[in-house]
């Protein structure tokens, strides 16, 4: 299915030469930016998550990473 957006002459034909720089269709090209779009604040809830970790919890992951690293594992095959 396909649909029809109303967009400016100067930003369809931004968006048609960067799409045929990379080789895409235009639909290849939006569904790449949307995708981008949906990364970019997937991170940013990330980096908000961090920032509002309390201490102790940071302190708690430290201590819990530190003993991960000292287990003798052995090697995936």
């Amino acid at each position: 299915m396909t649909t029809t957006i109303k967009v400016s002459d100067s930003l369809r034909d931004r968006l048609k030469i960067q799409a045929a720089g990379e080789g895409r269709t235009l639909g290849a090209h939006l569904e790449r930016l949307a995708d981008a779009e949906d990364r970019r604040r997937r991170l940013a809830a990330v980096k908000d998550a961090v920032a509002h970790t309390s201490a102790a919890d940071s302190a708690s992951y430290a201590d819990e990473t530190a003993e991960w690293e000292q287990l003798d594992l052995p090697a995936a095959q």
